[in-house]
């Protein structure tokens, strides 16, 4: 099965319990930049710290990431990465790639109740295969293999929302770093990179920022 760099992050975000590593705060953010990185790695927009530039209208076939660019090529004025991140995120996103997966087999939707009164829904795994692949490639990129773009940009995600560390607890620090900085990479995948860390970081920071200050 062919699986989105959104849908990549979603499965190393989940345990096989079908519990989630980290929480919406970090997650939602990072979902809604990997939409953004997969269409400039499909060459559809163009990324930068200051915008995006849309390059090519033309469908790529996914729900998620045609509608997107629909939206994207609506919206008149240049918007920052930050901003469409902002705007991407949410729940209802998270929800989608979710029950995308499940219908394709990939996880399995449970739902259940926390003392016969909370609600609660996980999503263990239905086929492994899926999230094993991703996990092989990605493993092997941070163990010294030269990365793709599209898995520079999942690890690089992974980071700015602290989910390496949990999906990959024995991944060297240095490594991840070094791909999440892009150091590595052609001017069009640095900067890629680049905006959408920026544009993660930013969406968690000011999440967690209005958590602290509703509770206060």
């Amino acid at each position: 099965m062919t699986v989105t760099i959104a849908e990549e992050l979603l499965l190393l975000a989940y345990n096989e319990a079908g519990k989630p590593l980290i929480n919406s705060m970090q997650l939602d953010p990072a979902l809604a930049g990997a939409i953004l990185a997969e269409l400039a790695v499909a060459d559809r927009v163009e990324l930068s710290g200051k915008k995006v530039t849309l390059k090519d209208p033309a469908p790529l076939g996914d729900d998620e990431l045609d509608a997107t660019l629909t939206r994207i090529a609506a919206e008149r004025k240049d918007r920052k990465p930050e901003w469409w991140v902002q705007r991407l995120k949410s729940a209802k996103l998270r929800k989608r790639l979710l029950t995308k997966l499940a219908a394709a087999g990939v996880l399995t939707e449970e739902r259940s109740k926390v003392l016969s009164i909370f609600p609660i829904t996980r999503w263990p795994e239905a086929q492994p295969g899926v999230e094993a692949n991703v996990r092989e490639r990605v493993s092997a990129v941070l163990a010294g293999a030269d990365p793709d773009a599209r898995s520079a940009v999942l690890i690089a995600i992974m980071h700015a929302a602290k989910l390496d560390r949990k999906a990959f607890p024995g991944a060297s620090k240095a490594r991840v770093k070094e791909i999440a900085e892009g150091a590595w990479a052609g001017d069009a995948v640095a900067k890629t990179i680049a905006a959408i860390n920026a544009a993660a970081i930013a969406a968690i920071s000011a999440a967690t920022a209005a958590t602290v200050a509703s509770s206060g």
